[in-house]
């Protein structure tokens, strides 16, 4: 799973608004208004680029989470404004880029061109119509919201010089007032019921306490300020350091306290009790945009539904071939007993499955020139979820990294309950949120060159977690996959996404229960109980982003299937990878006809 740095789910759901100060939105508004003809540039390509670059940069000046995210400097003391009068203020000025655009003559553009200028329209256009629903009111759960984002800002924010540790105190001041937007989202929520299912949101106050420990140096939120202080030339570490811990225990402590309360005494009372999306206000149409914004298809929730039901009977069959090659004697339920309790499967030490998730990104590293003719530069490496985090976590995900702070992308492992980390899925894992899976993707975008900024940094959910998906069937021509444990594991993490097709739309449009859900996964996969529950928790609290992957994945291997039989013996899967990847993330509704395009220009090209 990617988890960009307080964007992951954030974005996705509108939390973080884009909004400025009254000057700053007046400076903008005149450089948006400057690139309307006759007094901007005349050159069609020059004037969108102008429009892409100035589009990303109040992006980002209105998103300072983003901005500190990606790498992009100066912002980093800031929050975002979450007031009412800030969404309004976004949703109005969402259509604005169209505006130039309608300006632009195609017959100007050249391919490449046309690709960014209709990825760039579709972009827009699409935030414009998810404005329709108010995603900002669902600003807290169990995967994200403040008592999770805040903390892992600090955690990715630089340290080196005097600039960025005002920078960290600044946003340390900034942590309150933030925490009384939030609360002000979640009772406009309760007023309207728009809420999380209630189930869902269990572990959420002691996630806001785990931020405010009795002793400040113990919290998340100054721990990267102890570590980093002293090695900042110039600076007082200790006065900066006690000026922390003076706004940690008269503001930040205070306003975590007042935010548990108010979740305990009023917003869980009064959270739903109902589960599927489509239950919310305008939900069945809330939830029909989240399916089509995720898995860029036009595809419905019962046709995506029986696909689902399809795979997860064809993944069955191979997990059957496997248990019989294995030798073992018993039925299917009993193998999945088997390998969900036998201790040969499980560590006993957190080190020991962060040292065997090193080992297999290390082998996989050096068989990456096998498969690809393009390798980023950007490292990465394997680290715990933080404890503060890691009980409600996921099994693993990706958090990207930033060149321009020298930050390298991380490979993010559970820890916790290591009776539920068993050895035969950490294979298939290390490759989808590794290599040749998200790091792979999604540093080798932001290297592009000659493309524009915010399609380095598309969030094309279909392609990213597609393409990590597919990447995990590279397995075998990655020497992985040798026993039949870590096959019947790669197989367990597909089944794992088929499921979630069923899933998903079951409990969202079909009128499933969320135990029904449950006991679906659970006759059909080897996860542990601990993540059947995290898992189907997941898709109530993020309704269709779970379609993405199985999707995406299938979309990728009949395109490679198509190339394979076009081509024949002049099939290179180094050149197919290189131009799946060469444009960064893409619609799997742009990205089909540019391949089979691709594919009829290798078979006229001379042998």
């Amino acid at each position: 799973m990617l988890r960009a740095v307080a964007i992951a789910a954030g974005l996705a759901a509108g939390v973080f608004g884009f909004t400025a100060t009254p000057a700053a939105s007046g400076a903008f508004d005149a450089a948006f208004e400057a690139l309307m003809p006759p007094r901007g540039p005349t050159n069609s390509a020059e004037r969108l680029r102008a429009l892409y670059d100035l589009s990303w940069r109040h992006r980002l000046f209105e998103n300072p989470e983003m901005a500190t995210a990606v790498g992009h400097p100066g912002l980093n003391h800031r929050w975002s404004d979450l007031s009412e009068e800030a969404f309004a203020r976004r949703r109005r000025e969402a259509s604005r880029p169209l505006r130039i655009l309608a300006t632009v003559d195609p017959a100007t553009l050249s391919p490449d061109e046309h690709l960014y200028r209709d990825l760039f329209e579709r972009q827009v256009r699409e935030q414009m119509e998810g404005d329709r629903f108010p995603e900002e009111l669902l600003a807290i759960n169990q995967m994200w919201g403040p008592q999770q984002e805040i903390a892992q800002i600090f955690s990715v924010m630089p340290l080196r010089t005097r600039r960025d540790a005002d920078d960290y105190l600044a946003r340390l001041h900034g942590i309150a007032p933030r925490l009384v937007a939030t609360e002000a989202l979640l009772r406009r929520g309760l007023e309207r019921g728009i809420t999380p299912p209630r189930i869902t949101l269990r572990d959420v106050p002691q996630q806001v306490l785990n931020n405010v420990p009795e002793d400040p140096d113990r919290s998340p939120l100054l721990r990267p300020l102890l570590a980093g202080a002293g090695a900042i030339p110039g600076l007082e570490a200790e006065s900066l350091l006690a000026a922390a811990r003076s706004v940690f225990t008269n503001a930040v402590d205070p306003g975590f306290r007042a935010l548990h309360r108010f979740l305990v005494e009023d917003y869980l009372p009064r959270a739903r009790e109902t589960t599927a999306a489509t239950l919310l206000p305008d939900g069945v149409d809330w939830y029909g945009f989240r399916v089509r914004q995720y898995t860029t298809t036009r595809m419905t929730p019962a046709e995506i539904h029986e696909l689902g039901v399809s795979e997860v009977r064809r993944i069955r069959a191979e997990m059957d071939r496997i248990i019989e090659q294995s030798g073992f004697r018993g039925s299917y339920a009993e193998f999945l007993e088997f390998l969900r309790t036998d201790p040969q499967f499980y560590f006993e030490r957190g080190s020991e499955l962060l040292a065997g998730y090193r080992d297999i990104a290390k082998r996989v590293d050096l068989a990456l020139p096998g498969l690809f003719g393009r390798l980023p530069r950007l490292p990465y490496g394997v680290l715990p979820i933080p404890s503060h985090a890691e009980q409600s976590q996921t099994t693993a995900y990706y958090q990207p990294g930033a060149a321009g702070f020298g930050r390298p992308g991380v490979f993010y492992a559970n820890t916790y309950a290591l009776n539920m980390r068993p050895k035969w899925e950490m294979e298939a894992l290390t490759i989808h949120e590794a290599v040749p899976g998200h790091h792979l993707q999604i540093a080798l975008a932001q290297e592009l060159e000659d493309v524009p900024e915010f399609q380095k940094h598309a969030g094309v959910t279909a392609f990213v977690e597609g393409w990590a998906l597919y990447s995990e069937r590279l397995g075998p021509a990655l020497g992985m996959y040798t026993d039949p444990y870590s096959r019947f594991g790669q197989l367990t993490y597909e089944m794992w996404r088929a499921i979630r097709l069923v899933v998903d739309t079951g409990m969202h449009a079909l009128g499933w229960t969320r135990e029904e859900a449950i006991e679906f996964f659970r006759s059909h996969s080897g996860k542990t109980g601990h993540d059947i529950v995290v898992e189907v928790d997941r898709y109530l609290v993020w309704p269709g982003q779970a379609l993405a992957y199985k999707i995406g994945e299938l979309k990728i291997r009949e395109l490679r299937d198509h190339a394979e039989r076009a081509l024949g013996d002049r099939f290179d899967v180094r050149a197919f990878h290189d131009a799946l990847l060469g444009r960064g993330a893409l619609p799997l509704e742009i990205l089909e006809p540019r391949m089979r395009a691709w594919v009829a220009d290798q078979m006229a090209s001379e042998p």
